[in-house]
C-alpha cells in the first residue's frame, strides 16, 4: 500500500459518513481515465478509525512519521504501556499525562528527541484549545483544521490531510504531496509504465494534478484512494493476486 501508516486496526473501523457507492459512480462518469482504474481496483474500501480523539489521532501520526509500519506500531504501543501505571492498561495518555510523564519514559520507548518534543507541544497546543476536541473539529472546514493543527510542532499539511481522510472521514481531499498519490497519478494519467523506475520527472506537479481534479469534486479523497491502489496494481504481485 503506498498511502500511509493510518491504518487502524480493522476492528476499530468503520465506513465513511458518505455514500461510497455515490462517489465512485460520480467519478467514473466524469473521468474515463479513472473510471477504468475503478473498474481494475474494484469496489471502494476506504475505511477510518471508529473513535479517536484528534489528540490521540495525531499523536499516533507524530509517532508514524519516517517509520516503517510494524515498527512505528511497536513503538506506539510501547508507549502507551509506559503510562499503565497512571492510566490502566491500554488507555491511551491525556494531553497533561504526557506533559507530566519524563523524558526518558519517552525515549526508552523508542521515540526521537525531536518526536518527543513534537509530541510535548501537541499535549500543550491541546491543552490551551488549538487542537480542537472532536466535537469542534468535526464542525470546522478542511482548511481551518489544516490552519489549526499545522500549529504543532512536527505536524504539516500532509499529517492532516491524512487525518482528514482516515479519520474524520472528509470526502473531498486531494494530498498533492503524497508520494503514492502523485506516482498513482503518473500511472494512470501520465506515461509512466508500472515496471519503470520512477524518477522526480515522472512525477505530476501540484498544479496539474490539481487542474484534473477539478472534475472530481466533491469526491477527491475517493479519487485518491483509487490513486493508491493504481500503485498496488503496479506491483509485481497484483499480476496474480487482486490488492485487499
Amino acid at each position: 500500500m503506498c498511502n500511509t501508516a493510518f491504518v487502524a486496526h480493522p476492528a476499530r473501523t468503520r465506513k465513511p459518513p458518505y455514500n461510497g457507492e455515490e462517489a465512485v459512480t460520480a467519478l467514473a462518469a466524469v473521468d474515463a481515465k479513472l473510471a477504468k482504474l475503478i473498474a481494475k481496483s474494484g469496489p471502494l474500501r476506504l475505511r477510518i478509525a471508529a473513535a479517536q480523539s484528534p489528540f490521540e489521532a495525531l499523536v499516533e501520526a507524530i509517532v508514524y512519521q519516517q517509520l516503517h509500519g510494524k515498527a512505528a506500531a511497536t513503538i506506539h504501543a510501547r508507549m502507551i504501556a509506559s503510562f499503565e501505571e497512571v492510566c490502566g492498561l491500554g488507555v491511551h495518555p491525556t494531553p497533561q499525562d504526557l506533559l507530566d510523564c519524563p523524558t526518558p519514559q519517552l525515549r526508552a520507548a523508542g521515540l526521537s528527541a525531536n518526536k518527543t518534543l513534537a509530541l510535548r507541544d501537541l499535549a500543550a497546543k491541546t491543552l490551551d484549545g488549538t487542537v480542537p476536541s472532536l466535537q469542534k473539529i468535526r464542525r470546522m472546514s478542511d482548511e481551518a483544521i489544516i490552519e489549526h493543527l499545522t500549529q504543532v510542532r512536527g505536524i504539516g499539511k500532509w499529517t492532516v490531510e491524512m487525518m482528514l481522510i482516515f479519520r474524520l472521514g472528509r470526502a473531498d481531499i486531494l494530498p498533492v504531496d503524497d508520494y503514492g498519490v502523485r506516482k498513482g497519478f503518473a500511472l494512470t494519467f501520465g506515461k509512466l509504465k508500472p515496471n519503470d523506475k520512477v524518477t522526480p520527472a515522472d512525477l505530476p506537479k501540484p498544479a496539474e494534478m490539481l487542474r484534473r481534479a477539478e472534475k472530481w469534486r466533491p469526491w477527491r479523497s475517493v479519487a485518491s484512494w483509487y490513486l493508491w491502489r493504481a500503485c498496488d496494481l503496479a506491483k509485481p504481485e497484483a499480476a496474480v493476486k487482486q490488492p485487499e
